[in-house]
């Protein structure tokens, strides 16, 4: 949230290690943000309301951040969404994935 200010937002492009040394986050984390591995960092604890921060702080288009995080372009992935999204199919949370499992085997 910090990132919602712009002066929070010019120390961190100024430093992001620093930056990132003065909140709680693991070793992986900051490596995470640091290496702009989008699907890392939502492993790692991040959620998609912190990220679209990342994104602005970046100067990055929301629809290019998260087109990153699916393999498509930008345009794919928005047409992708005029659509109607992605397929639940092969597109589901761990725990509904591992539950999937245990009830085929």
């Amino acid at each position: 949230m910090s990132l919602m200010k712009a002066e929070n937002r010019k120390r961190f492009l100024s430093d992001e290690r620093a930056y990132m040394d003065e909140w709680p986050l693991t070793e992986v984390q900051k490596q995470a943000l640091l290496d702009r591995d989008y699907n890392k960092c939502l492993e790692n604890g991040a959620n998609i309301y912190f990220l679209a921060k990342l994104f602005y702080t970046d100067e990055t288009p929301f629809e290019r951040g998260v087109s990153t995080m699916t393999g498509v372009s930008p345009e794919e992935y928005r047409a992708m969404m005029l659509s109607g999204g992605r397929p639940i199919e092969g597109n589901r949370s761990r725990t509904e994935n591992e539950t999937n499992k245990q009830q085929e085997q």
